[in-house]
């Protein structure tokens, strides 16, 4: 699993989530987790959530810390999962870095802290992998749902980007290897 963090400033769109973005945009070749910091704004016609989709809801914010996660030969499902499993490595992340002063909740892959939104994210696939992007408010501004951002934590987006990023990298080796040392049975 590589990672990188991306210093220029990118505004996610919805286009970024496509197969081989870390490679051929970024030179970061097989199983990926790629961090930038940017605004939001996914217009209809690159929205991938259905939900959202006939919903016609609004995804933007001024400034947020994107991740883009690209993993090779596996199923929606697997995709499915490892969003789950980052939103969680995300709010632990929140708790421990606060001593658990803000009390975040997951819902599926959706982060809350007082009933506000901090984070948008979604899976999909493409013919030879799965792709989540996950993204969680620096600020609250220029959001269309009441939301709670980095700032309000008093946490640094650079550094929290980096911390995620090896995080889920463990978490994604360590499953791998889970996988390498079982004896199958029949």
């Amino acid at each position: 699993m590589k990672s990188l963090f991306l210093d220029q400033k990118i505004k996610y769109d919805g286009t970024q989530l496509r197969s081989l973005f870390a490679y051929l945009g970024h030179g970061v070749l097989g199983n990926s987790i790629v961090s930038f910091i940017g605004p939001c704004d996914v217009s209809f016609d690159h929205m991938v959530d259905g939900e959202d989709l006939l919903a016609q809801s609004k995804i933007c914010g001024q400034e947020m810390l994107h991740f883009i996660i690209e993993i090779f030969d596996e199923k929606l499902s697997t995709g499915v999962s490892l969003q789950r499993l980052f939103a969680s490595i995300v709010q632990a992340y929140i708790h421990e870095r606060t001593n658990f002063k803000f009390q975040l909740t997951r819902d599926g892959d959706d982060l809350f802290w007082n009933n506000k939104k901090l984070s948008i994210s979604i899976a999909t696939t493409s013919p030879r992998s799965v792709m989540v992007h996950f993204a969680v408010n620096i600020v609250n501004e220029g959001t269309p749902v009441p939301t709670c951002a980095l700032n309000d934590f008093g946490l640094d987006p650079i550094a929290a980007a980096k911390d995620l990023m090896a995080s889920f990298a463990k978490e994604f080796i360590g499953i791998q290897e889970a996988t390498w040392k079982v004896k199958p049975v029949s």
